[in-house]
């Protein structure tokens, strides 16, 4: 038995760019207070958020829309040439793509929900060919509408655009918010995908029915019995 579809986070999850994201925000957060973020800020307030609540953190209260519109591009603009300029880091995670190519082959819905904005979306759509395998206008991501992670919104839009309910469906994702978000939208199947942490960091999350390293094991990923990590 396998469940009926997938929905894929994007950021440290399909592409491993959580580095760059990081260097990116840090830069910023110096621009916004004395003092850049830290790692652990890092995990709790930015993987998985979007940049109206990365600031309104950094700044201890909800920012004014032309604030957010114009630091967040201003952040994305670096962060894309980042990857511009990476072009040897800037490809799909491992295993990704023949596990692309194996769901597509066995006519598995998938979509992707990311609380990145459409200029990201834009980019990584012609970047990695997204539409070689997903129908872009049933990707989820930033319109200034959608709550951010760890409210459940972005992933309940996703299953109904796959026209699945949410237990019927495994989501994939590195970023707590992101797993809390999930859960709260009562996903069938959590598997999170240690790119930037360890393993053992996942471990101990009751949410989390899986822990992978890559994409290698199609089959496993989408079935109804528990992995072996």
């Amino acid at each position: 038995m396998q469940y009926k579809g997938i929905i894929f986070d994007f950021n440290g999850t399909l592409f491993w760019d959580s580095a760059k994201h990081l260097e990116a925000w840090r830069e910023f957060s110096k621009r916004v207070r004395p003092y850049p973020f830290t790692d652990d800020e890092m995990r709790k307030y930015m993987f998985g958020r979007t940049n109206e609540d990365i600031l309104a953190y950094l700044l201890g209260k909800r920012p004014a829309k032309d604030l957010v519109i114009r630091l967040g591009k201003e952040k994305e603009a670096v962060y894309r040439q980042m990857c511009r300029e990476d072009s040897v880091n800037t490809h799909l995670a491992p295993f990704a793509e023949k596990f692309l190519d194996y769901l597509k082959g066995n006519n598995i819905p998938m979509t992707i929900a990311t609380m990145s904005d459409k200029d990201n979306v834009d980019f990584y759509i012609e970047e990695f060919n997204l539409p070689k395998w997903f129908d872009i206008n049933k990707i989820v991501y930033d319109d200034g509408k959608i709550k951010g992670k760890p409210a459940p919104d972005i992933y309940l839009k996703a299953a109904a655009n796959l026209d699945l309910a949410p237990e019927d469906c495994v989501v994939i994702e590195d970023a707590l918010s992101g797993i809390d978000a999930a859960h709260n939208a009562k996903i069938g199947k959590i598997i999170a995908i240690a790119s930037l942490e360890p393993v053992s960091y996942y471990e101990n999350i009751p949410a989390v029915s899986e822990v992978i390293t890559d994409f290698s094991d199609f089959e496993k990923i989408m079935s109804r019995e528990p992995l072996t990590v």
